[in-house]
């Protein structure tokens, strides 16, 4: 460990997380109003855009996309489905997506203040310690599907906290064959080394370009209930490819 580092490192920390607040709080009165009507959604949506913006931008991160297929030829609806390395890839991905998502995270995210304002009926969250609760989630996500919404999964189920891609669980698979609807996967070659998940004075941050990967959709017209596993290690190839290019 580069002893030398912990300062500047937990000085773009502070400023990010006060960022952060800073910014929740201000604009909390206006998402309180738009997240209170379904009817509201896509403005609040639109809205999340403007604050990943504030986010990033002023500690300084700006996010490079190599896109595979232009953003506005990206299916919808789909299932999105990544590796998590940070919690930047949240925040990024309104920023690399512009067409409306439904994010599927944690049942942990309920306890934050003031952010489980987001999932109480926008997006949902996953208790993946029981089998009743995934079940719930997952038939909320088919049926936001069902509306021509699309699906934001991080199929780990955790974050990688140093950019090692950790094995997938079935879940998003399931939903994509069911639905018969493609998946883009996408992949998050370096937000770790710009704010890492750990300890506040070890791990990683500062500013710097996020460099994101938006592969070519995946077609699951046809795929069965058989073919889970053969889905879940061909989407899995692709982004350890993307990760192991970008590491060579």
């Amino acid at each position: 460990m580069n002893y030398l580092l912990i300062i500047p490192r937990t000085l773009w920390k502070t400023l990010f997380l006060l960022n952060f607040v800073l910014g929740l709080i201000v604009l909390y009165p206006f998402f309180y109003f738009l997240l209170s009507s379904k009817k509201r959604f896509k403005y609040a949506f639109l809205l999340k855009k403007i604050w990943a913006a504030w986010i990033l931008t002023i500690p300084g991160i700006f996010i490079k996309t190599n896109r595979k297929i232009l953003k506005e030829n990206l299916p919808q609806p789909c299932v999105y489905i990544s590796n998590h390395v940070s919690y930047l890839d949240i925040v990024a991905s309104y920023l690399i997506i512009p067409k409306y998502f439904v994010f599927m995270g944690k049942q942990e995210l309920d306890k934050a203040p003031l952010f489980r304002i987001f999932f109480k009926e926008m997006n949902i969250l996953v208790d993946r310690k029981s089998n009743i609760g995934s079940h719930r989630a997952f038939l909320r996500a088919g049926k936001n599907i069902d509306e021509g919404k699309s699906v934001f999964l991080f199929p780990e189920g955790t974050i990688s906290s140093k950019g090692v891609l950790r094995g997938f669980k079935n879940g998003a698979f399931k939903l994509a064959i069911e639905k018969q609807i493609p998946i883009v996967p996408i992949t998050f070659l370096n937000n770790w080394k710009l704010l890492q998940n750990g300890g506040f004075f070890k791990s990683h941050g500062r500013c710097g370009i996020s460099k994101i990967v938006i592969n070519k959709p995946f077609s699951t017209i046809g795929m069965t209930e058989k073919d889970l596993i053969s889905l879940r290690t061909q989407i899995y190839d692709i982004i350890q490819n993307d990760l192991n290019n970008y590491n060579q």
